[in-house]
């Protein structure tokens, strides 16, 4: 792979588009809407998320990979992104696809916020009764 691959990840209503390329430094550098990774995504585990995909296939700072993310939360954003680097991997070396699968990376999680009913205070629950 000599040029730069690109791929859409979705998760909530968060939509993130990847673009994958070899490293041109010493390492991979993670760049999230023009700011580094570490300072997009304070919490760890949103990181931890993203940083799954390269660890399963043993490819951690081996790409540059530039992420253009909106819409959602913070978690739903580091959802798309790990989806997004799954099926970019998936460009670079088809062999990586049963690793990915297995660990379920490349099914993109379907899961929306329920939406509020009338009547009710949320999506399922109720005001509080008042017998007087």
């Amino acid at each position: 792979m000599e040029k730069q691959q690109h791929k859409v990840g979705k998760r909530k209503n968060a939509i993130a588009r990847i673009y994958i390329r070899p490293r041109a430094g010493d390492q991979g550098v993670i760049r999230v809407n023009d700011r580094s990774f570490e300072d997009y995504f304070p919490r760890p585990t949103a990181r931890m998320l993203i940083m799954q995909p390269l660890e399963l296939t043993s490819t951690v700072g081996q790409f540059d990979i530039s992420v253009n993310v909106g819409g959602g939360g913070l978690s739903g954003q580091a959802g798309a992104v790990k989806h997004g680097i799954s099926r970019a991997l998936l460009i670079v070396d088809p062999s990586f696809r049963p690793i990915l699968k297995k660990a379920g990376h490349l099914t993109r999680d379907s899961r929306e916020v329920e939406r509020k009913k009338y009547g009710l205070a949320g999506a399922r629950r109720r005001y509080q009764y008042s017998k007087r």
